[in-house]
């Protein structure tokens, strides 16, 4: 299929304005709040390593986040041509090649920015990479498929971003079996988070080929199974906290997933037009409970014994 794109045959340099909308800075908050959340949950005294969890933060957001969306919109560029022509690279203010040099460089920047962090944290931005390329480019391209593609960002957003701050405040090893349970109910419930994104391009996801969960489900099918997700992760949260003896921040989490529930239900009767509004709205309530769950898990007994 031939696309026509809008380039501006006079530019041979992107325009700085929109190497910043490339990079998306309004998406960078969820990984980078995922890595506090999981700093938090470690149980140590953050007062004394301000400056490895404000790199970790930087790293996390502005360049690893970033460097994933200048990925996406490069190999996306044809369906953006088709969905929102006005998007950097196909409207020609980034022209010819540039959109693969900057997401190639901004990836070789997070790697040498993760250096300082030591093997686990370096590790653990590589993989985020790896997933980031695989997600958006052939021939693995996850996105072509709406389950796995989202399982995929939902794991690197999310899991991985908390697996990650816990690790790095622990001096660099895998974190206990607690806060593995936590970040990987929250990675199930990001699944429910990335299908929202869908709904905006349906029309050029079909035409394209990519079986996003709109495509797959059809727009009431799909705004079903992206509440159910999100509402089933946050109860599995809620159950292992009980558990744990942790009943306050369990009700907490509860009471925010019953608001959310009220919000996904109008969403359900209009899930095109209300995506974004239950994104902008309900999500904020999602990553609330992620912190309750973090302060919960830093006063346990064994992330007490971890720390001492």
């Amino acid at each position: 299929m031939s696309v026509s794109f809008s380039v501006q045959a006079a530019n041979t340099r992107p325009d700085p304005r929109a190497v910043l909308t490339l990079l998306k800075p309004v998406t960078w908050f969820p990984p980078m709040w995922a890595f506090a959340c999981g700093a938090v949950s470690a149980g140590v005294p953050l007062a004394e390593r301000v400056p490895l969890l404000a790199l970790g933060i930087a790293i996390t957001g502005p360049l690893v986040c970033a460097s994933s969306q200048a990925v996406n919109d490069w190999f996306d560029r044809h369906v953006d041509a088709i969905n929102e022509p006005h998007r950097p690279i196909p409207s020609g203010r980034i022209p010819g090649q540039w959109g693969l040099a900057i997401a190639i460089g901004w990836s070789a920047l997070c790697l040498v920015a993760a250096l300082p962090l030591g093997a686990f944290g370096l590790s653990a931005v590589a993989l985020a990479l790896c997933f980031s390329w695989a997600y958006s480019a052939p021939p693995l391209r996850f996105k072509r498929n709406g389950w796995l593609g989202n399982a995929a960002v939902g794991f690197t957003y999310e899991g991985l971003a908390w697996v990650t701050g816990a690790g790095i405040m622990l001096g660099n090893q895998l974190p206990p079996f607690p806060l593995l349970l936590l970040a990987t109910l929250y990675s199930i419930g990001a699944h429910g988070i990335m299908t929202l994104n869908d709904f905006k391009a349906m029309e050029g996801d079909r035409r394209m080929g990519i079986q996003s969960l709109p495509v797959l489900l059809g727009a009431t099918g799909a705004a079903r199974v992206a509440s159910l997700i999100m509402v089933l992760a946050q109860a599995g949260v809620i159950a292992v906290l009980v558990a744990w003896d942790r009943p306050w921040h369990a009700a907490a989490i509860g009471a925010l997933t019953l608001v959310q529930a009220g919000m996904m239900w109008r969403f359900i009767q209009s899930p095109r037009e209300r995506a974004l509004w239950l994104s902008a709205l309900g999500v904020p309530f999602y990553v609330s409970g992620m912190m309750i769950a973090a302060f919960a898990a830093r006063t346990m007994p064994a992330m007490v014994e971890v720390t001492r």
